[in-house]
């Protein structure tokens, strides 16, 4: 499994318009992509946003993000107007934790 965590730092005066925009938009993306295991919106106003995507693979998170997954934020038609910097992606697989001794 990977996650995707997208942080968005968003204008203050837009962030309510900013958080309706983006659950609006990944409401549908369970049934639109397949390989997406769940997803979350995180908020922590009056700035940051964050989109936390969990994919089965490598393939299913290509498949939506595109080649350039690993670098490249996907971003929706106008976001750029409520950010007050370029998106940041991150990607994170779960490491097992060690046994209690």
């Amino acid at each position: 499994m990977i996650i995707r965590v997208s942080e968005a730092h968003v204008r203050p005066d837009r962030f309510e318009a900013f958080h309706d925009m983006i659950v609006s938009a990944v409401r549908e993306f369970p049934g639109l992509h397949p390989g997406l295991v769940d997803h979350e919106v995180l908020i922590a106003p009056p700035d940051s946003l964050v989109y936390v995507s969990r994919w089965r693979s490598e393939a299913d998170l290509a498949a939506y993000a595109g080649q350039d997954w690993r670098t490249r934020p996907v971003v929706l038609p106008g976001e750029d107007d409520y950010l007050l910097a370029p998106l940041r992606v991150r990607h994170f697989t779960s490491a097992p934790l060690p046994p209690q001794p």
